[in-house]
């Protein structure tokens, strides 16, 4: 194929990409405050030969990692693709030799690790990590994003895979990890991991799951781990068919994977059940004055993944799938497997939720991020013939205080949408939600990538609005790292 397909994950915004290289000076518009002097990575998937299989999902693009440097109110870009061993043998090849996502079975030739790296980014221990849940990390220079190498931590790694949401603990340092489908695909197989500040790892225990299922994201309080597992399903058989991976079951209840955080053997787990729906992006867990957990993420009682249909080929319109911050309170001593009747923390349609960083894994107040409201006016009508498709629309940013039930809105403008927001401690500040608020914004006029810098106590308007000189195609995660790290 000489060409991306005429499908709407290759068109309009969604256009790949493909750019390597950096631009100093980014132009800046407002006040950028300049007590931000750190660096703000992401990754997109980001295809950089038009796909094998030909409606290939938007998600399964090649990991392009973006490095906003923020010093002194000045700002560079720079921008470089992981040199995973799928990218490096296409390039060679001059065409795409992997197929369908997650699928070894429809590829052209085998591949010894057959990550794309392309969802999230994370710095520890020196070193940046470009993750993709199905396999090992990839290591990357910080300051070059020069790709190091496939990363098992000096032979440490346990597992098959590795989370693309590792937490990083504000007190001990440490990195809590895990992954699924660690004996390969279509296993049962979890494995359970932490990592102390210095690369070594502190602690692994090997579990079972219930059912093959899909754990995007998990969440860590002070004594327990939780594995939400999304009622997506693997079936090795179908993959050896050449089906996809992943396959809705509505027969399959929510399962929530509870096990202590220190000290546990494998037995120790226990599975809690809620009806079928599909666990999102963590905000965050923590344990309350009673021991109990209390576990707060987006859920919906629809196929948000509605590219997946269950077995009949049923999905769900995806106009009518709406996601909303939720929060789980239970004991994890019951003997009652049986999740209680969650709240709906905040009714609108909202995900890619982040917090102060500061306050993983305990009690917290502030939430932020991001919100469809098709009451504030985005002119669909202008946009849609460019906006392309397989992301999920949201128009603006939202600061969610829990605590006063308040919800402030940032939205930037009728012909724009968001990206997922990064929060940013102001410098010297140790007050939870004190400080600022930055996402990559798509602006539909002009066709290019903005960054927009909000303060976190006035999301009215833009402290500052950074202009790209083109057009980033929707990420899926990054994280802000200070330049003292």
């Amino acid at each position: 194929m000489a060409h991306f397909p005429d499908l709407p994950q290759f068109s309009g915004f969604m256009k790949p990409c493909r750019f390597e290289g950096e631009v100093q000076h980014l132009e800046v518009y407002g006040d950028l405050p300049k007590d931000i002097n750190g660096t703000f990575y992401r990754v997109m998937p980001d295809p950089h030969l038009p796909p094998r299989v030909e409606n290939d999902p938007w998600f399964n693009g090649d990991g392009n990692v973006s490095a906003f440097r923020i010093t002194h109110g000045t700002v560079s870009f720079q921008q470089r693709y992981v040199r995973t061993e799928k990218f490096v043998r296409e390039r060679e090849a001059k065409q795409a030799l992997a197929g369908k996502y997650r699928n070894k079975y429809t590829d052209a030739v085998e591949f010894a690790v057959r990550s794309t790296a392309n969802t999230n980014i994370v710095h520890f221990n020196g070193q940046l990590l470009a993750l993709k849940e199905d396999s090992p990390p990839y290591a990357m220079d910080p300051e070059t994003l020069e790709t190091k190498g496939l990363y098992d931590f000096d032979g440490q790694l346990p597992s098959l895979t590795f989370t693309a949401h590792p937490k990083l603990d504000p007190v001990t340092k440490e990195m809590i990890c895990f992954g699924y489908e660690a004996k390969g695909e279509g296993t049962l197989d979890i494995c359970y991991y932490t990592v102390e500040p210095d690369g070594r790892f502190r602690q692994t225990v090997w579990l079972v799951s219930p059912v093959c299922g899909l754990i995007h994201d998990f969440a860590v309080t002070e004594n327990y781990v939780l594995f939400p597992v999304i009622p997506q399903l693997c079936d090795i058989e179908r993959l050896k068919a050449q089906g996809e991976h992943w396959q809705w079951s509505p027969e399959t209840p929510f399962y929530l994977g509870v096990l202590p955080r220190n000290g546990a053997k494998s037995s120790d787990i226990k599975w809690f059940t809620y009806k079928t729906s599909f666990p999102g992006h963590t905000a965050n867990a923590y344990e309350n004055e009673r021991g109990y957990i209390v576990f707060d993420l987006g859920l919906s009682d629809k196929n948000v993944f509605y590219w997946w249909p269950d077995a009949q080929g049923n999905s769900p319109d995806p106009h009518t799938i709406v996601t909303q911050l939720t929060r789980f309170t239970f004991d994890p001593k019951t003997k009652d497997l049986n999740l209680p009747q969650p709240e709906i923390l905040h009714p609108g349609n909202s995900e890619f939720y982040r917090i102060d960083d500061r306050m993983m894994s305990k009690e917290y107040s502030h939430s932020y991020f991001d919100l469809m409201d098709p009451s504030l006016g985005t002119d669909f009508a202008r946009i849609a013939p460019v906006m392309g498709g397989g992301y999920p629309p949201y128009n603006s940013l939202a600061h969610f205080n829990r605590k006063t039930g308040k919800t402030d809105v940032y939205f930037p403008g009728t012909t724009y949408l968001v990206q997922e927001p990064v929060f940013i401690p102001r410098a010297g500040s140790s007050q939870e939600g004190d400080g600022y608020v930055m996402a990559l914004v798509n602006n539909y006029s002009t066709m290019l990538s903005e960054l927009h810098v909000l303060d976190a106590n006035d999301f009215s308007k833009a402290k500052a609005i950074i202009l790209l000189p083109l057009r980033l195609r929707p990420g899926l995660h990054g994280n802000w790292v200070e330049n003292e790290q």
